[in-house]
């Protein structure tokens, strides 16, 4: 297929890890450090895409001990704030059928590094930097 005819949908990532609005930052950290994810969309009670937790969302846990919390006070900070308290919710998002072209247009002018796909509001999927590097490799 040619690369100018490819759509979201032929690159992004089906298998989306999320969190809902409700849990805990200490849960978006461990998935990220298992999964070696950067991005974690948010889904509310109906399951509906309601924002994204990104790995620089955490980074201010790495701020606190640099304070000097310390590691144990950041577990409990963690443990205490919901996703929903640092999530971005006004997420850029696309849909598998957006021309890739427009996706990686979208992603440089707004300088966000995943779009998360969806239909409706449904969560499809999830389009980031790495998917177009694994692209990248296949052509």
């Amino acid at each position: 297929m040619d690369s100018k005819q490819l759509k979201v949908g032929n690159v992004m990532s089906s298998d989306v890890s999320t969190l809902g609005w409700n849990d805990k930052l200490s849960i978006a950290e461990d998935l990220m450090k298992q999964g070696r994810i950067r991005h974690l969309p948010v889904l509310n009670n109906d399951g509906d895409l309601c924002g994204i937790v990104t790995q620089r969302d955490l980074f201010r846990g790495a701020l606190l001990r640099a304070l000097g919390f310390g590691s144990r006070a950041e577990d409990q900070i963690f443990n205490t704030i919901a996703v929903k308290e640092v999530m971005t919710d006004d997420v850029q998002t696309t849909t598998p059928d957006t021309p890739l072209v427009e996706a990686a247009k979208l992603m440089i002018e707004r300088k966000i590094g995943c779009l998360p796909v969806v239909d409706g509001d449904r969560l499809v999927g999830i389009l980031s930097e790495g998917d177009f590097v694994k692209l990248a490799t296949q052509h």
